[in-house]
Order: structure tokens, then C-alpha cells, then sequence
């Protein structure tokens, strides 16, 4: 398909960047190359901090009333509904996850906006009360100074959806990284974001979009004009996310992934749990913070749910991430497939035994084979793969089996499959994880209006349709209180 430039938005001018990196992008269903990624130069970095920090100086956009920035992110919405096929079908080329899926995910991007929309005019950003004297008490959110939105690569275009809107209703100006790995569907969403503002004639520093890897992100999250910063990525950019906004006390929100648990109960049906199991592996090609990382079966009817999962993975269509009929294609880039060809080996040097039963295509693309392996110790099978690889463990007694859920230092999301839902409830009650679905495997959340939290490894904070707006924001209580300071006397 034909790619768009993987372009900067920068001061309210759309161009190429100047710089390109030592990565070499892949079409991975080919495996052929597609040339360096792109990089905003370190003086366009500094321009676009510049202009965040003149919009923010600015408050051109809080002047608006409530309603009108509703209108404008309404609209900005709108605008992406019509670019939804292309920008499906970019996330699908780029990031080798079948373009039904990427479709269904991408409702995502123009919804982000409308639901921000909504939160507005709810009122999300003022709360009054009424002190003991009877006195009104205003606490209004404002935006805390410039923001960054760091997304990963997986599924870029709807992450930075999320967060562009969120930061946007919260009236930060924001400044968005898409990952160097996946650029041209968040560059796509970030040209229209871009016209529809500039149409509105909204400050050009209100959004902006910059190219780049580690070293960028770096210097967007160092500069102590950024006060606000939300990142989806791995641990190890966590880390140095969270060490970077620690020395300025930057507001801070990560979501790092997950080594998530599905505890199947000794009364579920054999096929529904081995249905969950493989939707699970494979939805987004595995290649998502809240895949399945532990399979968790009652000894007496492991054998049989292994087997049946084992049989739909060899019935998944494979093949080209743009055909509809697609059902799991590449992995990302080699490099990454590669590395989960390493853990695999890992865990099997550590007594592990893999199965997989899916025919994958010959050729140079970067596919792999959907694999469970037995027999991996608890303590080898701790760490997040992030693909279609998961270790499967047995258990004889209840305890046994919410042990091994929570016996991983992350806890993103927990699946709990079982035909006595009370019963499945009180086990999911007991996993230590920001959610648990019951008898579910949709990569949607419970509820659209639940926050998702993040615990232990898996991150920090919550993200949510409230959440993601406040961690934009600081409180700011006016009120009379009417009363002098008491003495004594």
C-alpha cells in the first residue's frame, strides 16, 4: 500500500524531518525494508516545547467556554471517522495485526475524541461544593503546563487517540511521539488533529507531533516545560520515564504491560476456555499489554484444554495483515521476533516443553507460530514475552491456582473462565491485577466508564475516560470561608 511520509508537525507547520535513525522499518508480512526511521531534529524539538509552552502562556483555549472546545474536539472526531479505513490499514501494514482487527480497534480513534467531548460538558474538569458555613466551594481542574504522550507500536493510532484527546480536554498543550516502529497511523491521525484545530483557529502549540526514538522521548520528558507526561510502552522506557519526570515532579502516567494470568476453573467447559485462551493469544498477533502470558489449568482437564486450544490455533488463517480473511499475521519487525524466538528457548532450556500447531507462510516475513509451553517452572515463567507465546501451568486446589495468577511481579489485567460465575468471581476477586474479566476475552475494557488501573510492574496510575483527563490537571479550590484564624482568646 501506498505509506504517507511519517511527518512533524511542529509550530503549526506540517514537514519532513530532517534526521533518521539507526532502525531500519520492515514491511513484515515481506520482510523487506523500508528505509530509516524518521527523527525531529533537536532544534525542532525545541521549537515545538517552545510553542507548547506560548499556547499554555497563551490560554487561548481556556477562554473558550466548555461547550465550544466540546464542538471542536467533536469535530476533530468527525474528521477521523472518514480517514478510519486508511488509518486501519496503515496500523495493519505497519504493525503486521490483521486489518479486521485493526478495524474493530480503530473505532477507538474517533470515538477517543467524541467521548472527550462528552466528559467536557459533564463537567469533568469542575466540581462545586458547599461548605459547613454555607459557603460555595469551587475545585476546578486546570491543565498543569505542557503535556507529552508517548504511545507504543502496537496499537499507536488508538493509544494516541486516547491520550491526545484527554490531554486536550484537560487544555494541556500537547505534544505527541508516536513510536519510531509503527509512525505512519499516528502521523496520519496527527495531520488531522492538526487541521481541523487549525481550522478552529486554536494555537498552534495546542498540538503538536514529533518523529523519534528513546533519545526524542528524552528530550521531551527532561525539559521542565513538560508537566504532564503519558506513556504506554515497556518496562524498560518506563523506568527511565518515570527516573526523568521524578527529578522535575512531573505528573506521571504508565501503563508497562503484563504477564497476565487466565485461570480456567475445574467446571468450565473445555472448548470455552480453550477459546479464550487462543483469542487471547492472538488477538492483536499476542502483541498487547493484556494478552495471556499464564495459562492457568485444573490438573484433570489440562490435557484436554491444551489440545483443543491447540486445534483452533491450527485452524487460524495466516497470512497477509491486509487480507480480511487474515486471522493472525507477522510479528512486528524481525528484531522483535527474533527476541521471542529467544524466550522460547529460554524457558525451554529452563525444562520447558513448546507446542504449536499453526502453519505460518515460508518466506522472509516475520511470522511465528502461536506456541504454549508446558512445564516451565513458576520462577522461569514470571517476565512478560509480549506475543503469541504463553506458558501453561497446572494446579490442584483453588489457592494453587490464584497463587500462580498473582506469581508475577506485573498485574495489568487477569481472566477467570468458569461455568459457576460466583464461584469464578471469588477467584478473580483474588488476583492481583487493575482488572479481571469473567468469561470474557475482548481486548474492550469492562466498562467505559471504570478506570484501568495498573499494579506492581504493570505500572503507574490509572488510565480510564476520567482518569487519562486528570492526570493532565492540578485541583485548584477557591471558596469564602468567611472565618478569622482562632487564637485562643
Amino acid at each position: 500500500m501506498e505509506l504517507p511520509e511519517a511527518g512533524q508537525l511542529v509550530a503549526g507547520e506540517w514537514s519532513a524531518p530532517t534526521e533518521r535513525l539507526d532502525l531500519v522499518l520492515e514491511d513484515p508480512y515481506r520482510g523487506t525494508s523500508l528505509g530509516a526511521a524518521a527523527a525531529t531534529s533537536d532544534t525542532d524539538v525545541e521549537r515545538a516545547l517552545t510553542t507548547a509552552q506560548a499556547a499554555y502562556d497563551d490560554g487561548g483555549w481556556l477562554t473558550l467556554d466548555v461547550e465550544r472546545r466540546a464542538e471542536i474536539l467533536d469535530a476533530v472526531g468527525t474528521a477521523l471517522e472518514a480517514e478510519l479505513p486508511r488509518i486501519a490499514g496503515l496500523e495493519a501494514f505497519a504493525t503486521g495485526v490483521p486489518v479486521r482487527q485493526t478495524s474493530i480497534v480503530g473505532v477507538i480513534v474517533p470515538g477517543a475524541f467524541h467521548l472527550a467531548a462528552g466528559m467536557l460538558r459533564a463537567g469533568v474538569l469542575r466540581d462545586d461544593q458547599t461548605s459547613d458555613a454555607g459557603n460555595a466551594v469551587e475545585v476546578h481542574r486546570l491543565p498543569l503546563g505542557p503535556a507529552v504522550c508517548l504511545v507504543p507500536w502496537n496499537a499507536p493510532a488508538p493509544m494516541a487517540a486516547h491520550k491526545v484527546a484527554s490531554a486536550l480536554a484537560a487544555g494541556a498543550p500537547t505534544i505527541l511521539k508516536p513510536s519510531e516502529y509503527a509512525p505512519y497511523g499516528t502521523s496520519e491521525l496527527g495531520r488531522v488533529v492538526g487541521r481541523v484545530l487549525a481550522e478552529a483557529g486554536v494555537h498552534p502549540g495546542m498540538f503538536q507531533l514529533v518523529q523519534g526514538g528513546p533519545h526524542v522521548g528524552g528530550l521531551l520528558v527532561r525539559d521542565r516545560r513538560v508537566r504532564a507526561v503519558s506513556f504506554t510502552g515497556g518496562a524498560l522506557g518506563g523506568r527511565a520515564v518515570a527516573a526523568a519526570c521524578a527529578e522535575d515532579f512531573t505528573a506521571l502516567q504508565l501503563e508497562l504491560g503484563g504477564n497476565n494470568p487466565l485461570v480456567v476453573m475445574p467446571d468450565a467447559d473445555p472448548a470455552a476456555a480453550a477459546q479464550a485462551a487462543t483469542d487471547l493469544l492472538t488477538t492483536l498477533n499476542g502483541q498487547w499489554c493484556r494478552a495471556l502470558g499464564r495459562l492457568i489449568l485444573p490438573a484433570a482437564i489440562a490435557d484436554e484444554v491444551l489440545a483443543l486450544a491447540l486445534d483452533r490455533l491450527g485452524k487460524l488463517t495466516v497470512g497477509d495483515p491486509l487480507d480480511p480473511e487474515t486471522d493472525l499475521g507477522p510479528i512486528v519487525h524481525s528484531a522483535h521476533a527474533a527476541r521471542l524466538r529467544d524466550e522460547i528457548a529460554t524457558r525451554e532450556a529452563a525444562g520447558g516443553t513448546a507446542h504449536a500447531s499453526t502453519t505460518v507462510p515460508d518466506g522472509d516475513g516475520s511470522f511465528l507460530a502461536p506456541t504454549l509451553l508446558t512445564g516451565v517452572p513458576g520462577e522461569a515463567a514470571t517476565e512478560e514475552m509480549f506475543g503469541p507465546v504463553a506458558t501453561v501451568h497446572t494446579y490442584e486446589t483453588e489457592a494453587e491456582a490464584v497463587a500462580l495468577a498473582n506469581g508475577t511481579p506485573f498485574g495489568l489485567e487477569g481472566y477467570v473462565v468458569g461455568t459457576d460465575t460466583d464461584r469464578a468471581m471469588a477467584v478473580a476477586r483474588q488476583v492481583r491485577a487493575g482488572e479481571v474479566k469473567v468469561n470474557g476475552s475482548t481486548i474492550m475494557s469492562l466498562h467505559l466508564m471504570t478506570p484501568r488501573p495498573a499494579w506492581g510492574l504493570s505500572g503507574l496510575g490509572e488510565e480510564g475516560t476520567v482518569e487519562t483527563i486528570r492526570t493532565f490537571t492540578g485541583a485548584r479550590v477557591v471558596g469564602v470561608e468567611g472565618m478569622t484564624a482562632l487564637h485562643g482568646r
